[in-house]
């Protein structure tokens, strides 16, 4: 079973999870290797995975046979595992509990040789609304604080299957960079009693200098401190502290800015690896004035070396008035992120 354990110094949690160790590492980009025959995300594979979740299908074929179109299945390599108790512990000055939660895999298309930003955006809308319904249903999980979603993009951001995907990971406890964004945020609502990221909203639109795209519900734009060259954030642009406020008729908003962004990135870029992050409110606690749903994007351009593990710090080669500068002045022909 995998276990959580507790560093005594900073309060960091750490998943000790032997499973990872076996999972598939037969990725590489930019080569696409593997045969869509031996992938266990393509139609006709679906054995491969666990059986399925939730699928959206539209013709009513058979769960766990080919004729869908998204499809969500348990990590058959979870970090964290449902099943068991938390059952707390000390271990003399340390802590552990067991590593108890969820891990999803959301298959984003069946098509095999796809990424993200290249499927229509009406199918990211899809995906979206998956994050959506799969929090929904978690959340009634009382031993879960914190549900993530995450995509790792090529193998230098993390992924082992190259087939579009991405991930939900559901947490006993609120992770500690998240607990950070909380913290700060909530320090500041005490002191000026507004919303910080409604107030960067504020700024940002008023400067423009560092905004990427945007819509009329939804902004995306290279944050003034940005850790990593490229890094974009996007988030609505009215105050939303967790992502299940967002109804399905954003979701297709969103999904436009979010392909218009990866597209940018993918284009300007050369096609980088890269995560993004979705950080919301945590479970039980959804609808805090303090706090803003956000994603983070983060394109794999730089390595995280001795300095930055050291002190913290991180060094960004790229001022982000110009990397949002570079990607508003590439040319997006406006029909290939319409919704259809």
């Amino acid at each position: 079973m995998p276990e959580l354990r507790k560093d005594p110094i900073i309060g960091r949690w750490v998943i000790i999870s032997t499973e990872r160790g076996k999972r598939p590492t037969n990725i590489g980009r930019p080569e696409r290797r593997v045969h869509p025959h031996a992938c266990p995300f393509c139609p006709g594979n679906e054995t491969a995975t666990p059986p399925e979740i939730i699928a959206y299908r539209k013709d009513g074929s058979e769960p766990n046979k080919p004729g869908w179109t998204l499809r969500v299945v348990s990590n058959k390599y979870p970090a964290l595992i449902i099943e068991g108790s938390l059952t707390r512990e000390p271990q003399g000055i340390y802590d552990r509990m067991n590593g108890i939660g969820a891990h999803e895999v959301i298959i984003e298309t069946p098509l095999h040789e796809m990424d993200l930003a290249d499927l229509p955006a009406v199918q990211i809308r899809d995906v979206l609304w998956a994050y959506r319904e799969r929090y929904l249903d978690l959340q009634r999980d009382h031993r879960f604080k914190y549900i993530m979603m995450f995509k790792n993009q090529g193998e230098p951001a993390g992924a082992s299957v190259e087939h579009s995907h991405s991930q939900l990971i559901a947490t006993p406890i609120i992770p500690k960079r998240v607990a950070e964004e909380l913290t700060g945020a909530k320090k500041y609502y005490d002191y000026k009693e507004r919303c910080i990221f409604c107030d960067i909203i504020r700024q940002e639109l008023t400067d423009q200098d560092r905004i990427v795209a945007e819509t009329d519900s939804f902004m995306a734009f290279e944050p003034y401190a940005s850790r990593f060259p490229f890094e974009t954030w996007l988030l609505p642009k009215a105050h939303m502290s967790s992502y299940i406020e967002t109804e399905i008729d954003m979701h297709t908003e969103l999904a436009v800015i979010l392909k218009e962004v990866l597209l940018r990135l993918k284009q300007g870029l050369a096609d980088p690896s890269y995560n993004y992050i979705l950080h919301t409110s945590p479970v039980g606690d959804e609808y805090r004035e303090y706090f803003h749903w956000h994603m983070e994007i983060i394109p794999k351009l730089t390595r995280v070396a001795g300095f930055e593990w050291g002190t913290g710090f991180y060094i960004n080669p790229t001022r982000p008035e110009d990397a949002a500068r570079f990607l508003r002045e590439l040319t997006i022909p406006k029909e290939t992120i319409s919704v259809w």
